[in-house]
């Protein structure tokens, strides 16, 4: 999406981009042996490297002989058990094993004369695309041990289309589709569908051909679908950074990609009709990374096949939009959709500007190329002529200034591509390129695949860099490579271009719902750009948020077949995180807290989200009393429910009386009360206490204060209050806005919700 000058210009716009994963550690090679089914494994279990006395004839034991050894030395609990415990067994690099064991059990074999030592293993992070790690989705534990990786659930991407030839959708090992699968594959020869892929449609009517196959030539669907469930693939990496292990969010669910976009946009005619044909198929999951402007549920074609496929059970996630940071930016607004907002992780392409003066700033560049001279080369600012279009680097604004040589700093703007800002400055003759971010983008350098050296640093930055330019006699600078780092504890930022709200389709909802990875991801693409097989691209966006949320979802379905999407929504939303990596709340690009319109619930946490203790649904029928109480006219509430609808006859409710896991109150002069109702998902027995952050400007009366449960899947309604204070006893007579939150707490559990209050 484009900033506010161009929005209107365009119905239905392509949202950035987005990106798949990588795995931190490796997967074993050599002689060890691994057990099969260790995703049976209980909780409480832990992995153990046991190291043994060798035995003298261990030259002449078999490999099984070895390991049956190992296993006699075992807890008869450990050998017990209906279950294969070892996970390795060395013979070459160690004496010894790896095992799944209880601590009590470690202890008990530590005991034995036979045994060195016993210690947990350790995680150790390679310098990769590691959003799974980030995550916390480790394998053999947790939820992707509980969902089987998503095994069983079919994910639809609606999109680009896809490059089927790429490992990333590669058949082998997967299962048969499940009997309800109805959907069929367009593409034809050796490059086709398979139990990975297993279905695949060209919803794009812009060939002659009787049926033109889903091919990807824009390359943002590939990349959307292998984030959301694409499978192991190891060498990954783009010009050397970010390499590893490469995998997406559910990597044993199928996937069907609908073809909706080409390179000049989506038609809203196409997106339709592929979740039309998504939910005939029998998909579990629908994930669109595009969207248009802001409009009513009725008028807007995502809104509308999104009610519908949720109707039936399917689970959509939308992209939040690339607009931001401005206010009331997004898109896909609608409270049956996940929203998604785009986050930084804990992963940089680092380069470094180094100044004359021995200044040096850090930025970020996916080209890092390892021959670039340390030697200081001349540098100019290119909009040094006062002519707007030479500061942004514009297509042809660089012929009469002289760059040749030297390194040219170019403002972040103009509705100009950044790579395209590089290719000026290289067809000019400049020997770099410095890139310094807007105002508005602040803190939030991106990492790009430049066609020639080059830094993206922040707005702070750049005005550094400018005033000594602007000072010093003869400046100069030169570029440092420093790779891929990991480890920055302000991970997760809401990135600058993320869409913020308030909702304005329907300000009694607050959106995005959540936010999740979005910048700089690295996932598979239809060609290489470095010539490296696999390809693979490190593109950002909220098209790179969504599928990541859609692949979380898949595993939340496999792992509860029984949950509702507004469900799995509550459990993603309830126990999404607030703080940083450091501790500390979750930063904006200005390096600020960010305020819950860009956040909304918070960062995702999909260990956390797979047992949220309490949920909150919502039936059917409440969003028809929802739809008439936004003022709609039954015809157009009609429209979006497929029926014939008299809201007379209807209870019609306020959009803050939905039972969603937040509240957007637009705050008179007048309380305002509204109930929620919990559903119990955790323990049987469960006792939650109420724990209130009370927006400013605001009293806030809840009842009860505690809720006790005696079984699962009980359900217990609370009322909400909202009072305003006199402007005379606010801290600020002149507030605006104001947020909080409304936690319910048990010994095992914390179900919160976020809270947004406007005044108007």
């Amino acid at each position: 999406m484009e900033k506010t000058s161009q929005r209107r210009s365009t119905k239905m716009k392509l949202a950035l981009l987005l990106g798949l994963i990588f795995m931190p550690f490796a997967r074993p090679t050599s002689s060890a042996t691994q057990n099969p089914e260790l995703g049976e494994l209980k909780s409480n279990l832990k992995t153990y490297i046991v190291h043994v006395k060798k035995p003298q004839d261990v030259a002449s034991l078999r490999n099984e002989d070895l390991h049956s050894w190992y296993h006699s030395l075992l807890p008869a609990t450990a050998q017990a058990q209906n279950q294969q415990r070892m996970v390795f067994s060395y013979k070459n690099v160690a004496s010894g094993f790896a095992v799944k064991l209880t601590a009590e059990e470690a202890r008990v074999l530590q005991e034995k004369e036979e045994i060195l030592s016993t210690k947990p293993e350790e995680t150790y992070s390679l310098h990769t695309t590691h959003t799974p790690s980030f995550l916390g989705l480790q394998q053999g534990l947790g939820l992707w041990k509980d969902s089987k990786f998503g095994e069983g659930v079919i994910i639809g991407v609606v999109d680009t289309g896809i490059q089927p030839s790429h490992p990333s959708f590669s058949g082998e090992g997967m299962p048969p589709p499940p009997a309800k699968w109805k959907g069929f594959c367009e593409f034809n020869g050796q490059r086709t569908c398979n139990n990975k892929l297993i279905g695949a449609r060209n919803f794009v009517k812009n060939s002659t051909l009787p049926v033109d196959p889903p091919f990807d030539q824009v390359g943002h669907g590939t990349h959307t679908a292998s984030t959301t469930a694409g499978r192991f693939v190891g060498n990954a990496s783009v010009f050397d950074n970010a390499k590893g292990i490469a995998v997406g969010m559910a990597p044993n669910a199928h996937l069907a990609m609908y073809k909706v976009c080409g390179f000049y946009g989506c038609t809203e005619s196409a997106i339709l009709a592929a979740m039309d044909t998504a939910v005939e198929d029998g998909v579990d999951v629908l994930s669109l990374s595009l969207g248009g402007f802001s409009s009513p549920f009725f008028h807007d074609s995502i809104a509308l096949g999104a009610f519908s496929a949720v109707q039936q059970g399917v689970f959509v996630a939308c992209s939040a939009g690339n607009s931001g940071p401005d206010d009331a930016s997004l898109s896909n607004e609608a409270p049956w959709i996940l929203t998604v907002g785009a986050s930084s992780i804990d992963r940089k392409m680092v380069a470094m500007a180094k100044l004359g003066n021995g200044s040096q700033y850090e930025g970020q560049s996916v080209f890092q190329p390892k021959d670039f001279p340390s030697t200081l080369l001349p540098l100019v600012y290119a909009g040094a002529n006062g002519n707007e279009s030479s500061a942004f680097c514009a297509p042809e604004s660089l012929q009469n200034v002289d760059v040749k040589g030297k390194i040219v700093l170019c403002e972040q703007g103009g509705d100009i591509a950044r790579v395209v800002k590089g290719k000026e400055v290289k067809d000019a003759g400049g020997a770099a390129m410095i890139l310094m971010n807007s105002e508005a983008e602040a803190f939030n350098p991106i990492a790009d695949v430049h066609v020639l050296p080059a830094v993206h640093v922040s707005y702070v930055d750049g005005l550094a860099i400018k005033n000594y330019i602007n000072s010093a006699m003869t400046p100069t600078a030169t570029i440092s490579f420093n790779g891929t780092v990991i480890g920055n504890p302000l991970a997760p930022e809401v990135t600058s271009f993320s869409s913020r709200g308030p909702n304005s389709a329907s300000p009694g909802i607050l959106k995005p719902d959540v936010i999740g990875p979005g910048l700089n991801i690295l996932a598979a693409w239809p060609v290489s750009v470095d010539n490296h097989t696999p390809p693979f691209m490190i593109i950002s966006g909220t098209s790179m948020s969504c599928p990541h949320l859609s692949g979380i979802a898949g595993l939340l379905r496999s792992s509860h077949p029984d949950w509702s999407p507004a469900a799995i929504k509550s459990a993603i939303m309830t126990t999404a995180e607030t703080v940083n990596l450091g501790g500390k709340p979750v930063l904006d690009e200005r390096l600020v807290p960010a305020n819950v319109f860009a956040t909304g619930a918070g960062h995702v946490n999909p260990i956390k989200a797979s047992d949220p203790g309490l949920v909150y649904d919502i039936r059917p029928e409440d969003y028809v009393s929802y739809l008439c109480g936004l003022g709609y006219t039954d015809r157009q509430v009609g429209i979006i429910l497929q029926k014939k609808v008299e809201c007379l006859e209807v209870k019609s409710i306020t959009e803050a009386q939905l039972n969603y896991p937040s509240f957007s109150i637009q705050m008179g002069p007048s309380s305002q009360s509204y109930t929620r109702t919990v559903t119990n998902v955790g323990p049987g027995n469960s006792v939650y206490n109420l724990e209130l952050d009370v927006p400013e400007g605001v009293v806030m009366s809840v009842t009860p204060r505690q809720i006790i449960f005696t079984r699962v899947n009980q359900k217990v309604t609370y009322s909400v209050e909202f009072t305003p204070l006199a402007k005379k006893t606010r801290d600020d007579d002149d507030l605006e806005f104001a947020q909080g939150s409304l936690t319910w707490v048990s010994d095992k559990h914390a179900v919160r919700i976020p809270i947004a209050v406007v005044f108007q």
